[in-house]
């Protein structure tokens, strides 16, 4: 399993799928986003674009576990993003522990998962952001753990972390 992390747009997605294409022939793509707003939808355009017929695409806002579980015999799986997977949670009111629980258990070492590291500047005021930028550091510390190679990604750049 791989985990790629990074800043807002520094290359996670397009280096997630580089990994992916090296893998094998039958690669996946768990799309987690969905198009609440034309930026988001323009950015979801974008990823279809970029990934083309090569995956074969799931769109699951929620869910992922169940689907990480029904590929788990493909090549390669991205999962992105975990950052806009918690964020769903957090809009559907949902148990973070348990679901972050869930995708642990169903992940089977086929995954490479993209998520942002959001915890490097100040602390947030506002109550609501603090929780998820503390849960999304959490989360990302898990799959951290339970990753085989982990990417911090600079400006276009894979560091290797583990």
């Amino acid at each position: 399993m791989i985990l790629i992390t990074g800043g807002e747009r520094s290359g996670k997605s397009t280096y997630a799928l580089e990994l992916a294409l090296s893998k094998g022939s039958r690669r996946a793509f768990i799309a987690t986003a969905e198009a609440f707003d034309d930026e988001m939808r323009l950015r979801i355009r974008h990823h279809k674009e970029e990934r083309g017929s090569r995956f074969e695409t799931v769109e699951e806002p929620v869910e992922i576990a169940g689907a990480v579980k029904r590929l788990s015999s493909y090549d390669a799986v991205i999962i992105d993003c975990m950052t806009t997977w918690l964020g769903n949670l957090l809009y559907y009111k949902r148990d973070i522990i348990a679901m972050r629980d869930e995708l642990l258990a169903a992940l089977s070492g086929n995954e490479i998962i993209v998520t942002n590291e959001v915890g490097m500047g100040i602390i947030p005021l506002e109550a609501t952001t603090r929780t998820y930028v503390e849960e999304l550091g959490r989360l990302n510390a898990a799959l951290a753990r339970k990753a085989d190679h982990v990417v911090f990604m600079v400006a276009g750049l894979p560091l290797t972390v583990k």
